[in-house]
């Protein structure tokens, strides 16, 4: 028996004798291509591990759909890689046109009855504070952000009926606290 060295078990191998979890679908140096590609699309610095992570589930997905895997795996992560910049950049900018669009009607609406809207404002800022953090998310993604149910079901990972659910015992109890505070 040797001393100072722990004797390690083989690891566990799947049936074809591959490692159960499966080797990384990019090589390190797919990897350094897909952040290179983000990065120069423009998705912050902070965001290139996610954007890889995307294009391997972009892979395994294609994989687990039973398709072959692309002749050039660096060339079809680069063209998703793009992709994944571009769509950053519209999400950003339908964020920015959504912040427009309520900078808009907070202006309208201070224009017309000030002290009125502010007020409501204020009622509905509470009532969304008070709201289970689940309830709050769905409520500010279908009215605030303006997604539709599928959209906001798809992006939390939850069933459809999950985000309705959701949404009527969060309006319900808003509707209600703002007629307690005499508000409405």
């Amino acid at each position: 028996m040797l001393r100072g060295k722990a004797r390690r078990a083989p690891k566990m191998q799947g049936a074809a004798g591959a490692d159960p979890l499966g080797p990384d679908p990019l090589a390190p140096a797919q990897v350094d291509r897909v952040r290179a590609v983000l990065a120069l699309g423009g998705v912050p610095y902070a965001d290139l591990p996610d954007g890889v992570q995307q294009v391997r589930l972009k892979l395994l997905e294609r994989a687990a759909d039973g398709r072959e895997a692309p002749r050039d795996v660096s060339a079809w992560a680069a063209v998703v890689a793009s992709n994944l910049a571009m769509d950053w950049h519209r999400a950003r900018r339908r964020q920015e046109r959504l912040g427009e669009r309520l900078a808009v009607l907070w202006r309208e609406a201070t224009d017309e009855d000030g002290a009125e809207a502010r007020a409501l404002s204020l009622a509905v800022a509470q009532g969304l504070g008070a709201l289970p953090a689940a309830q709050r998310q769905v409520v500010v993604l279908r009215f605030y952000a303006d997604l539709p149910v599928r959209a906001i079901a798809d992006e939390l990972g939850v069933p459809e009926g999950t985000v309705k659910s959701r949404l009527h015992t969060a309006v319900r109890l808003l509707r209600a606290r703002l007629h307690e505070g005499e508000v409405v």
